[in-house]
């Protein structure tokens, strides 16, 4: 499969000591239900841990599976490390180990403590952060007490700037890069007559909201129906806006994803849009992407991942070098383009009709390679499996046109 791993390490501080299941609020962290998690163990390291001493050490726990299955640069190690999952929502989804509202100075060390451990076992590892639950957490780490005062003697616009700037210094006086991978989640908040990730979401109005969320993601012409976009805007579109954040106080961090989901994935809308999505994450440079739930009913979903890596049935793949590809109507349609490496002689062409109607699209491509013809796979609103479709002919200087039924999505290999 060429899959890699993401592993969660603890950072709010305990884990069970029992399964003796629930745990009361009387209970709460510290108390006998619970044992310390600490990032450093600063002694010798045991492959069995300790059911003893009261605490759990993450780097003892990376050294483990490092000598299990290698290191993150061998073929079967761990690639990456995540820093926790959603910190800021600990109150909520974990009240009995961090009860109180998570701090901003306080996040930053502890992901600078435990990176820190971390990399002196692994060195080749990555290390992802802060896996925000969503914008609300981009922006003010979900209103924490110390923001303000934090954003306002370091001038930041919003808790991605402090916190890249904040990873990047603490690097720069260990010696090592101590974050590799800047990890968000986003969840899109457009409606249409429901929020699109509803599992009631089925109406035409919002399908129409789901086919045009994710230019969210880039478009700054679009304004989605969300609290997001009205409250949020200036954040807006959230791609460009985070890899500004990079570029300024982090640069060479990388892009993560690592939970979204557009909903919809027995539709051709969830199908459209989720084509759509891995388009818009591959040309905007997004590193990791990892889909949030899927389940035998998400038979679009599945057929948007088969487009780009399993188009012909044999595991033909959309390349890995993106180029520039535009389209004049970006309400109606989408297009992606790639080549291998810097071998332009097959062009990959992802085009994505979100228009009920058919549409005949004219191509014009520039450049020095010369195309004379190529072969369509797609799917569409009768069936989400790839099927193909009608060869392209008739390319003349590189231009030619071709008719797109309504709410269909294919790919084009043009040679």
């Amino acid at each position: 499969m060429g899959a890699q791993s993401i592993l969660t390490l603890q950072m709010a501080g305990y884990a069970a000591a029992d399964a003796n299941g629930p745990v009361s609020a009387a209970e709460t962290a510290p108390s006998p239900r619970w044992v310390k998690v600490e990032p450093r163990k600063n002694a010798a390291f045991a492959t069995m841990p300790d059911l003893t001493d009261g605490v759990v050490y993450m780097d003892e726990l990376v050294n483990l599976l490092v000598q299990r299955f290698g290191t993150a640069a061998s073929a079967t190690g761990v690639r990456w490390y995540s820093l926790d999952n959603e910190p800021e929502l600990w109150p909520y989804t974990h009240p009995r180990i961090h009860p109180d509202t998570v701090r901003a100075a306080e996040l930053v060390s502890r992901s600078i403590a435990l990176a820190t451990a971390v990399k002196d076992v692994d060195p080749t590892s990555e290390i992802l952060g802060p896996a925000h639950y969503g914008i609300g957490a981009y922006v003010s780490l979900q209103d924490a007490p110390d923001w303000n005062a934090l954003k306002a003697s370091g001038g930041y616009d919003w808790f991605v700037d402090y916190y890249l700037d904040q990873m990047r210094q603490a690097g720069t006086g260990a010696g090592k890069r101590l974050l590799d991978v800047l990890d968000v989640h986003w969840y899109p908040e457009a409606r249409g007559d429901h929020r699109i990730t509803d599992a009631d979401a089925t109406t035409e109005k919002d399908a129409q909201a789901r086919l045009q969320a994710p230019r969210t993601l880039w478009d700054s012409t679009y304004h989605e129906d969300s609290w997001v976009a009205r409250s949020l805007s200036a954040f807006l579109p959230i791609l460009p806006r985070l890899q500004r954040a990079i570029e300024r106080y982090y640069p060479g961090t990388r892009l993560a994803v690592t939970e979204y989901n557009y909903g919809g994935g027995s539709a051709i809308s969830g199908g459209l849009a989720q084509a759509d999505v891995l388009g818009a994450f591959g040309k905007y440079g997004v590193y990791i992407a990892t889909l949030w739930g899927i389940g035998p009913a998400d038979a679009y979903t599945a057929g948007a991942f088969h487009l780009y890596r399993n188009y012909d049935g044999r595991l033909g793949a959309f390349s890995n070098t993106s180029v520039r590809a535009t389209t004049s109507d970006v309400a109606n349609t989408s297009i992606y383009a790639a080549i291998a490496d810097q071998d332009a002689s097959v062009l990959h062409v992802i085009l994505l009709n979100k228009n009920p109607g058919a549409l005949d699209v004219r191509f014009q491509i520039a450049g020095g390679q010369t195309y004379t013809s190529g072969d369509v796979w797609g799917f569409g609103p009768g069936s989400p499996g790839i099927t193909e479709r009608g060869r392209v002919s008739g390319i003349s200087g590189n231009a030619f046109h071709y008719v797109l039924p309504g709410m269909t999505a294919l790919h084009l290999v043009l040679r």
